[in-house]
């Protein structure tokens, strides 16, 4: 049984800026957007915050605007407003992806960049604290081994969301405020191949937004999952055509079966615009070498391997059909 929430102070700042400072004077505060996933870890004992900074007041982080380069999408934007947004159109991957994720009540309350910035998960450790504590822990808390990989030395939990994979194949960068100032990135930086360890931000580090480019491509975005609703993907795959002149060229990213999403490699030469049995075959062949799921959900890894290669296969046929 999940314990009530623990007891917490609440700071509500105006600026991204004026967050940041908040949580460095405060070491133990987190950030608090829709609240979907962090609520949930603290009543399962996961998160220990005195002080959870609550970003729905900060104009910012709420606001989605596009001009000539691209679009510039708040990370505190909901799940239901980006989905919903004309200015979408051109990215549909991104929308499929936002529809994807759990129910209408979650998705009118859970944000871009807590989705981004989800909490990897896993069979043993997204439980509540006794079923923990009777298998002495893991190695993502308070235990020293990953009872999924007992023989490795990184934990395994896997990353689950799902707006990244659908934004890596546009081609979106992030924008990231901290004690420094500001900086950005491509998105695929943002993340760590550990588990335990899966985001390169430090503490105090706020994710302010996303930068997508210009310019309309073919994408599209589909999970396999246990239910057809509410559960987080065992695989997730998008796949988008670029608009490149004269090949138009195929980009393949993965959520769901390794610690960090991802962009599938070696697919470069592939002619988005010719493909054939053979060229189907190759990415199938990639997903499947590339991806590494584990025992982390009820379902076994290597179902969670075909399904991925299989998924990345339908979507890229239907794309170069269309």
């Amino acid at each position: 049984m999940n314990a009530p929430l623990p007891d917490f102070s609440l700071a509500r700042p105006q600026s991204a800026d004026e967050a940041v400072a908040q949580r460095l004077a405060a070491p133990a505060a987190r950030y608090l957007a829709g609240g979907t996933d962090l609520v949930v870890n603290m009543r399962r004992g996961l998160v220990d915050a005195d002080l959870l900074i609550d970003l729905s007041g900060i104009d910012e982080l709420a606001t989605l605007s596009a001009n000539e380069s691209g679009l510039t999408i708040g990370a505190g934007v909901t799940l239901a407003a980006l989905a919903a947004d004309p200015a979408l159109k051109t990215y549909p991957a991104i929308v499929q992806a936002a529809n994807a994720v759990a129910g209408p009540g979650h998705r009118a309350a859970a944000t871009l960049g807590g989705n981004l910035c989800l909490d990897t998960r896993c069979l043993y450790y997204n439980q509540s604290e006794w079923w923990r504590r009777s298998n002495d822990y893991c190695l993502k808390y308070k235990g020293d081994v990953c009872h999924v990989a007992p023989t490795g030395d990184k934990c395994r939990a896997a990353f689950s969301g799902d707006l990244a994979p659908a934004l890596l194949v546009h081609d979106a960068e992030i924008e990231i405020a901290g004690p420094d100032g500001r900086r950005r990135l491509p998105l695929t930086e943002l993340y760590r191949d550990d588990g335990a360890a899966y985001l390169a931000l430090t503490p105090e580090e706020l994710l302010v937004a996303v930068h997508l480019p210009a310019g309309s491509r073919h994408s599209a975005y589909e999970k396999v999952r246990l239910r057809g609703a509410i559960d987080f993907p065992l695989a997730g795959v998008a796949v988008a055509v670029t608009d490149d002149d004269p090949t138009p060229r195929l980009k393949v990213a993965v959520t769901g079966t390794n610690s960090r999403p991802f962009l599938i490699e070696g697919l470069d030469d592939l002619d988005a615009g010719q493909l054939g049995e053979a060229e189907l075959v190759l990415i199938d062949k990639a997903v499947q070498k590339q991806v590494s799921p584990v025992r982390t959900t009820m379902v076994a890894g290597h179902y969670r391997r075909l399904a991925a290669a299989r998924l990345a296969r339908r979507l890229a046929a239907g794309l170069a059909s269309a």
